[in-house]
Formats: C-alpha cells, structure tokens, sequence
C-alpha cells in the first residue's frame, strides 16, 4: 500500500501537475494562430511583417533558454516552473497598453517576455519528464503531455477567436467603405477587444504559479542522473564533443519551424485561397486535432510496438509526402495536406528528446538549454515562409518544408548513433533509449 502511495506521489501526481503546464503552454502558445492574422488587420501589416508575431515569440527561447539553465540551477525545477509562469504573466498584461495604443511593437514585447517566460518553463518540464520515469518510455510520457498541449492548441485559437474575429469578415468588408477617420476608429476598437482574454490570461498565470509552489512537487536531484554517464573510450570536455546532441538541436530547429508554419500559417494561407474567415479561422484547430492523434498513437505504440526511432524516422516520411500534397494540390485539398503536417510532427518532439539527451552525464542540463535554444526554428523558418509568401505564393513557400523533414530524417537514420566527429569512428546505438 505504501509502495502505492509512494509512486503515485513521485511519478502520477507530477505528471498530472506537469500535464497541467504543458495545457498552459499550449493554450498560450497557437494562440498565436489567431494572432496573426488578426495583427495583420489591426496593425495594417505584410504577410512578412505578421510573421513576426512567432519570431518574437520564439526567439526568445534561444536568447533566454541558456539563461534559464542558470536560474533553475539556483532556485531548482519547482520554484524556476513558479516563476517561469509569473514571467509570462508579465507578457500578457503588457498586451493591454498594446492594443490601447495599438502598438504593433509593444505587441512584439509582450510576445517575446511570454516567450521568455515558457523557455523557463519548458527548460525545466521537459528534462524533469525523462528523468521521472524509465528512458525507454520517456518519448511515451513525453507524448500523453503532448495531448494535453495540442487538445489546449485545438482550444485556444477558436476561443480566441470568438472573442477577436468573430465578425471577421464582415469587418473586413466594412473597412473598404470607410474613410480615414472611421477607420481609425474602428482598428482601434478592433485592437481592444484583446484586453479582456489577457486579462483573465493573466490571473490564471499567476494562480498556476501560487499553485505550483504549493503542490507536492519532488525536486529532482540532477547530480545523481549527471552521474550515470554512458561508458565512452573518450573524456568528453565540451558540450560540442557531442554530435548526436548538436544534430539533435539541428533537428529540433527545423522541427519547431515546421511545426511552426504548419500551425500559424494555415490560417492565412486559407484566406489566400479565397476561403472566408469565419471558416479559415478554426484552421489552427484542426492542425492541432491531427496531432493530438498522432499523440495517442505514441501512447498506444511506443515503446511496445515500436522504437522511438522509429517514430521518428516515420513522422519524417509522412511529412515529406503531406508536404508534396500541399504543393502540388489545389483549393480545401491543399488545406488538408496543411493540417495533415500536424500528425507528422506529433512524435517528432518527443523521439528526439531522449535520442538526444542519451549519455550527456554532467552536461545534461547545458544540452537541455541547447535543445531549448532550437526553438528558434519557430522564430526563423516561418519569416522565410513568410517572404516566399510575399514573393511567390502561400502555397509554393511550403517548399521550406521539404528540408525541414529531409534532416530529421537523417537523424532518425543515422545523426542520433554518431557519437565522435572524426571519421571512421564507430557509431554507438543507443540501446537504453530506442530499445522497445
């Protein structure tokens, strides 16, 4: 009975805790599916300018991530998750004197603190879920918190939505017959119909934080896992001795890009196509949706049906064959093959984590950060979507996919076994991580 109790307290209640961060996440996170094309009413901007919203988001993930590391090691996982949630509290209270003055760069500001915020939190969940449980199933946990990030996904932009764009349409067409004044007025008006949402965004954020410090979260003693160090012929001196974690970090990079644009670019390139708002705007959900079923499918799968590599190597070929799909259809087709990128990048997040992760010993925490750091991939890849948009079209810029899904291929094919840059050297499978 005790032995019951003592699991549930050091491996279900925290993933039910961990799980309610990660809805946290995800609701704030595709928010950004909404935001874009609603900035880029109310701001007057460029494809390439609305794009920003994900680099300002992002990026700060690449310029906090290291940072984030240094803060957890002095306050630990509990209280840096705590104060990770009161930082994005911060960013969303600064929307309000954003759409006050409707500012597109206080806009950015915000986005970028609550990004800020998140590089803190997910600095610390992520490693915190592989190390809780056995590394075999860690893409398994890693892959139920998923479901609880995307379900919030699917949710976030339709409640949103409702509350910004309901009457999109019609307030596009409204804006044509207005002369300058009245359209001032009335981009204004659109602008402050964000405050009441971050608003309640913002007292939700804090009460998490108060509810994290007081919940009975273990901290996790990193010293003891840096300690089990994969048996290696050579000392390893620097971060960058390991391989299988920089190309694990390249990975990532063209991961979150494509998850990215796969995300926060269907919206607008619907409307592109012709297709109403009112309609094009649920198309972040649906992004969403799919991969909360490729979510499940890890869970059903891995790891006693199939290897995380596997998963890996597959979610790669699906999103290379949805990417050609996307190109070369036509009309809601094209659309579909958008939202089908969803189930090739369910697994892709958590396969590459504990791959990656495998035999870092003492450098664990510093390749966590790094792994943070390739969130960037959101930041960078879709601006580049964004001017391939401008200069092209919506539907030919989803080429940046094709090499996004061809490096994570490799990786799942060879990148995660090279364990030495110098040639010739042999490879090391990583047994304790893909073994089923």
């Amino acid at each position: 009975m005790s032995t019951s109790k003592t699991s549930f307290k050091n491996f279900i209640l925290p993933m039910i805790i961990i799980g309610a961060l990660f809805f946290i996440f995800g609701f704030v996170t595709w928010l950004n599916g909404i935001l874009i094309p609603y900035l880029k009413i109310a701001c007057e901007l460029t494809d390439f300018q609305a794009l920003f919203v994900a680099f300002a988001f992002y990026i700060a993930y690449t310029v906090m991530a290291l940072p984030s590391a240094w803060v957890l090691k002095k306050t630990g996982f509990k209280n840096g998750m705590m104060v990770g949630l009161w930082v994005m509290a911060i960013g969303t209270i600064i929307f309000i004197p954003a759409a006050m003055s409707r500012t597109y760069a206080v806009f950015l500001t915000g986005l970028f603190v609550m990004g800020t915020g998140l590089a803190l939190l997910q600095t610390a969940s992520n490693p915190y879920v592989t190390i809780i449980g056995p590394k075999e199933s860690a893409a398994r946990r890693i892959s139920i918190l998923g479901i609880c990030n995307k379900f919030a996904g699917a949710m976030a932009p339709l409640i949103l939505a409702y509350y910004i764009l309901n009457d999109g349409d019609a307030f596009v067409e409204s804006l044509k017959a207005m002369d300058a004044t009245a359209r001032l007025a009335a981009l204004d008006s659109l602008a402050a119909r964000v405050i009441n949402p971050y608003i309640v965004m913002t007292v939700v954020l804090i009460l998490m934080g108060i509810g994290v410090r007081l919940a009975p979260l273990p901290e996790i003693d990193t010293d003891k896992e840096e300690n089990e160090v994969e048996e290696s012929t050579t000392v390893k001196k620097s971060i960058f001795d390991f391989p299988h974690l920089i190309l694990g970090v390249l990975a990532l990079f063209f991961y979150v890009g494509a998850e990215v644009i796969a995300g926060d670019t269907i919206i607008n390139y619907g409307l592109s196509l012709g297709i109403e708002l009112n309609t094009a705007k649920a198309f972040t959900s649906y992004t969403m949706v799919t991969m909360v079923v490729g979510y499940l499918l890890g869970v059903a799968l891995i790891p006693n049906v199939i290897t995380q590599r596997f998963a890996l190597k597959a979610s790669a070929i699906l999103g290379l064959v949805f990417a050609m799909g996307a190109i070369f259809t036509t009309g809601i087709t094209s659309v579909i093959f958008v939202a089908l990128f969803g189930l090739a990048n369910a697994l892709v997040w958590p396969a590459i984590w504990p791959l990656a992760l495998s035999g870092l010993g003492s450098f664990i925490s510093t390749g966590s950060a790094l792994l943070i750091m390739a969130i960037s991939g959101g930041a960078i890849l879709p601006l580049i979507w964004g001017r391939m948009s401008d200069v092209f079209s919506t539907q030919q810029a989803y080429w940046i996919m094709v090499p996004c899904y061809l490096f994570i291929l490799f990786y799942a094919l060879r990148g995660y076994k090279i364990r030495s840059w110098k040639p010739g050297t042999k490879s090391v499978e990583a047994e304790t991580v893909t073994s089923k």
